[in-house]
């Protein structure tokens, strides 16, 4: 990774922090390029069964460095990059949030201070978030006289009306921590939050990867499809991992009382 991201691994859990604390984790380029490699690099890893995603200083991430509006800014290579990107639903600035639902085990997002416009678009690309109580959070697009335009229409409707979307969008309103809870955009308000983090992907991480991958997909496939479509998919996901080596393994470490060891998985 570049100096714009801090990234490791340990006992299956991937810690991935924003690392531009003095412009509050701002995007640039360089934080995007960083953002997407380390977020390709994680969903081709079998040996990781959760990420945990936070940010170094006083925030999650401030949203677009204003840079990105000056000289060149946005017109670099805009065009190009507004395009699909090899291998995924998403081009180059939808990725920095989407690449987050495509890694196949959870993503948990830690919020603190500011998270605003694509910094709340790439916290919404996580599975599950926890925040502090000083937590702001804002659709800020609509100041800059643009859309919110990075897989934002992929996770919101997941969390909110439309019309409580339609309102924050429209206005730039800022959020703090407990509003934000009850729109549904946080999971929970924590006063340690990255603790809570990592003690929740610990204890994904001692579950079976294969029952855990396919519950993402499944809930992400099926969440607002029809029943014929999700019964459909309960019952592949499931022919795939019922008696395989980790579905005995499951079995057997809870009838045990033992520590399971899991394989990494291939599904």
């Amino acid at each position: 990774m570049n100096e714009r991201i801090s990234f490791y691994i340990e006992d299956n859990v991937a810690e991935v922090k924003l690392n531009r604390a003095d412009k509050h984790n701002a995007l640039d380029h360089e934080m995007f390029e960083a953002i997407l490699r380390v977020g390709d690099q994680i969903a081709q890893d079998d040996l990781i069964r959760a990420v945990i995603l936070h940010g170094a200083g006083d925030s999650f991430c401030a949203g677009i460095d204003l840079s990105m509006f000056a000289g060149e800014g946005l017109a670099h290579d805009f065009n190009e990059k507004m395009k699909r990107r090899d291998s995924s639903l998403a081009n180059y600035y939808q990725s920095a949030a989407y690449v987050w639902r495509e890694i196949p085990v959870p993503v948990i997002a830690v919020l603190h201070g500011a998270i605003y416009g694509g910094g709340l678009q790439i916290a919404l690309g996580a599975d599950i978030r926890y925040a502090k109580e000083n937590a702001k959070l804002s659709i800020m697009e609509i100041k800059w006289g643009i859309i919110p335009d990075m897989a934002m229409t992929t996770s919101l409707p997941y969390l909110m009306n439309i019309d409580k979307a339609l309102e924050m969008a429209m206005t730039a309103e800022i959020l703090d921590a407990n509003e934000a809870f009850s729109k549904g955009l946080i999971t929970a308000i924590d006063e340690k939050p990255l603790e809570k983090a990592r003690a929740l992907a610990k204890k994904i991480a001692n579950k079976s990867p294969d029952a855990i991958r396919s519950i993402k997909r499944l809930f992400y496939q099926t969440w607002h499809k029809n029943d014929e479509f999700s019964l459909d998919l309960e019952a592949q996901l499931q022919l795939q991992i019922m008696s395989g080596s980790n579905q005995m393994e499951a079995v057997k470490s809870s009838l045990s009382g033992a520590k399971p060891d899991f394989l990494n998985s291939k599904l």
